[in-house]
């Protein structure tokens, strides 16, 4: 090999090849920043529930596309939000206030998991061409939800979900996955939500495994893979909360949830693409 690149491309660490029940190889092994692939870990082993659970608990995290092998990421740094650190805007405290104000209106949390997960699956995203959610990926995590390690946060009006997110919950340590919307401020009502359910629940950090403007703006940072790691280790070790959301834990951001819907818990209607009840 010659040329420019053959220097870095001799001085990437080995790429572990993982075989279904293989232990993870240690953090310090993923590739670096200035490599083809940052935080690239491992190829290979299963996707299934304890192995993901293995993953989640060591800061590891699966992600790659169709017709490629299943790869393993742990990027140093590590985004996330530290929930105290969630920065409200006015935009966002307005949308939630006529949110809040409108019977029809709730969060729930795992009404509908199968159908957000797919949602996020289906949703178009900028530069992306196709999604990294696939149907593998998609019962791996229904598995997870069903042992109540994954679950899902929901924007509901009128009988509608509208937007959502999915996350995995070990103990006290919360990983965002994905989310979509099918209308304005939706996603970022559910993330609020999740924030105020974290903040009620001295839960204090959502992972947000990349580096985005969006998440940047809303308060997330990079955060040193090592702290990172070590903050997983103590929080999956203590007993979580029930992943059921109040309107009570609206008043961690300061809002005011006396007409706030419920969760219920039930799916009585469609998707229909009628206007936004909350801007009306």
């Amino acid at each position: 090999m010659s040329g420019p690149g053959a220097e870095s491309a001799r001085s990437l660490p080995p790429l572990a090849a993982l075989k279904p029940g293989d232990a993870f190889p240690p953090l310090e092994a993923a590739w670096p920043a200035d490599s083809p692939s940052p935080g690239l870990l491992a190829v290979g082993g299963a996707l299934d529930a304890a192995t993901l659970r293995r993953a989640y608990a060591a800061a590891i995290f699966p992600w790659f596309a169709p017709g490629e092998p299943l790869l393993w990421w742990s990027p140093q740094p590590r985004m996330a939000l530290a929930v105290e650190r969630f920065r409200l805007h006015r935009s966002l405290k307005q949308a939630l206030k006529r949110f809040l104000a409108a019977p029809a209106c709730e969060v729930r949390f795992d009404s509908a998991f199968g159908r957000v997960i797919r949602a996020c699956a289906a949703v178009p995203r900028p530069g992306q061409s196709g999604t990294w959610i696939t149907p593998q990926m998609v019962a791996a995590y229904e598995e997870l939800h069903a042992q109540q390690l994954a679950h899902s946060v929901e924007v509901w009006a009128e009988g509608r979900l509208l937007a959502g997110l999915y996350l995995v919950a070990l103990g006290r340590a919360v990983f965002g996955e994905s989310m979509f919307t099918r209308v304005t401020d939706g996603s970022k009502i559910a993330l609020a939500a999740l924030v105020a359910f974290c903040r009620t629940h001295a839960l204090p950090l959502i992972d947000c495994q990349q580096n985005t403007r969006h998440l940047a703006s809303l308060g997330a940072a990079p955060m040193p893979r090592a702290d990172f790691a070590a903050q997983v280790a103590l929080l999956a070790a203590q007993p979580g909360p029930a992943w059921r959301f109040s309107p009570s834990c609206w008043s961690a951001l300061g809002l005011n949830s006396a007409n706030s819907g419920t969760n219920s818990g039930t799916n009585s209607g469609k998707d229909d693409g009628r206007k936004t009840p909350w801007r009306t």
